[in-house]
């Protein structure tokens, strides 16, 4: 089946059994535990992964200094989000969303199976590409077959996504607890190999309800490559990898690429691919004046996005540090593990997001425009920041409440309960119609902006550098939402009717 028009469209729904899960169609059940077993794997991976690389080896560790770690960290997290390019192309012009998200769980697996063996920094590295490339191809493409599951017009769509969302944040919420805590206690390759079967769970659960519970959804290709474009794609793709080949073979050999080369290479790459996405759409003549005035729209929200973004993704770096090395684990006579604050995100976000679903639905046409939702979320996300000044002022060489990283998660959580739902709405309002299938990358990029910019950033943190590390970004974020905020008014003008 090739395309998805109003007939395809039609037939692609008929085929799914539409009752069977919450009043939802059965295949929401399928995908919401493939979801729910990649984010355990992935967020349970993430929660111990820093202090594997940073512990001493006596500890299990990889013995790595800790601002390489966190450097990393931010590389590895925008990889994530920048393979969501090759994933969606992949889908769109190859095989389809349904094959796509099977051979991304399976080498996510495959990544996690690695990093569960003793291979050391040659088993991180191989896990991490396995990871990445396995992400890419399955994160992007899963949302989207939760698309097909519905008619346009059927008014469970939205209910549904809020279901999907409910078991990515599950996912995330009970990792960090039981991968963190098998880890740590015991064995950090342990705690990989429990992120492994959470994957394959996913997969089982995929493979065994597929072909009864989604029908014909995913198995469509949107925009098929023609034999003649695949020849010549294909051969670019050969040329394009042998040519990387060579120069990271080069830099091997003569020893010019190294860690940090790499890591400012990405870093700058997170900052181009958006730009030139910008420059294309904004100079395309396919482009109308009305969607160029939208795009112009759209470069601020962008930019605000990756600001926040940068903060939001701290917590599973600098935060994370700072529970091991600066936080009283003892606390009310429970013994904490530093990996279970990584649940404090998903745990804030399960809890809050049906009363933020309610107060934006209660306002109705009262509620704040997507300008002034953008610049809450980044005065928030400044806040979560400099909160974590007041504990610093008392000296860095006493332990710390649990509670102020609580309170900073909750705070970067309001946050993103004001800027995330609207950014991908608001992305695919405000996008050109001829660059409407890759709308859903160039928000997704705002992360992977965002974490090659804290690569750089997360360098500069240390114990004795706290109030002025936490107390610029904090500023910088609330002084951009402030610049959004004044300008939010010229900015909707330039929607042109969007909100």
């Amino acid at each position: 089946m090739e395309g998805s028009g109003s007939m395809d469209k039609k037939a692609i729904v008929e085929s799914v059994p539409q009752r069977g899960f919450f009043g939802h169609p059965k295949g929401l059940f399928t995908l919401f535990f493939t979801e729910f077993w990649e984010r355990f794997s992935y967020y349970g991976m993430r929660a111990i992964l820093l202090y594997y690389m940073y512990y001493e080896v006596s500890k299990g560790g990889l013995g790595l200094e800790e601002m390489t770690a966190a450097s990393i960290m931010a590389i590895y997290g925008s990889l994530v989000y920048m393979s969501g390019i090759i994933g969606g192309w992949i889908a769109d012009r190859l095989i389809g969303t349904s094959k796509t998200v099977f051979y991304g769980g399976v080498l996510i697996m495959i990544g996690h199976i690695v990093l569960a063996l003793p291979f050391g920094a040659t088993g991180l590295f191989t896990s991490m590409a396995f990871i990445v490339v396995g992400t890419g191809l399955l994160k992007p493409n899963i949302s989207s077959i939760v698309g097909d599951l519905y008619e346009e017009t059927d008014g469970r769509c939205d209910s549904g996504f809020s279901i999907f969302y409910m078991g990515i944040n599950m996912g995330g919420l009970l990792a960090p607890i039981i991968v963190g805590t098998v880890g740590q206690e015991y064995n950090f390759h342990l705690g990989f190999g429990l992120a492994a079967i959470g994957m394959f769970l996913g997969l089982a659960v995929y493979l065994a309800t597929r072909k009864k519970n989604l029908g014909l959804a995913g198995t469509y290709v949107p925009n098929p490559l023609s034999l003649e474009e695949k020849k010549k794609v294909f051969t670019q793709i050969g040329i394009g990898s042998i040519i990387v080949a060579v120069l990271v073979a080069a830099g091997l050999i003569t020893g010019a690429l190294t860690l940090a080369v790499f890591t400012m290479t990405i870093s700058v790459l997170g900052i181009l691919i958006p730009a030139v996405y910008f420059f294309v759409m904004y100079r395309s003549p396919k482009t109308s004046a009305a969607e160029k005035s939208r795009v112009l729209a759209y470069i601020p929200l962008f930019i605000a996005a990756v600001m926040f973004w940068a903060i939001q993704e701290q917590g599973a770096i600098i935060l994370a540090q700072y529970a091991d090395k600066r936080t009283d684990l003892s606390f009310m006579g429970l013994d904490l593990q530093s990996s279970w604050f990584q649940s404090l995100n998903p745990l804030f976000v399960v809890i809050l997001a049906p009363l933020f679903a309610w107060l934006w639905v209660k306002l109705g046409s009262r509620q704040p425009s997507t300008p002034v939702k953008f610049s809450l979320g980044l005065f928030f996300a400044g806040l979560s920041f400099l909160v974590m000044i007041i504990p610093a002022f008392g000296g860095t060489e006493t332990l710390v409440s649990p509670m102020w990283l609580v309170l900073s998660f909750f705070l970067v959580v309001l946050g993103e309960l004001c800027l995330s739902p609207v950014g991908l709405s608001v992305t695919t309002k405000l996008a050109p119609a001829a660059f409407s299938a890759q709308t859903m990358s160039l928000w997704f990029l705002t992360n992977a902006s965002a974490q090659a910019i804290n690569a750089q950033l997360v360098r500069f943190y240390r114990e004795d550098t706290e109030i002025v590390y936490f107390g610029i970004i904090g500023c910088a974020s609330i002084f951009i939402g402030l610049i959004l905020l004044l300008f939010s008014s010229k900015i909707r003008g330039f929607m042109r009717g969007v909100n």
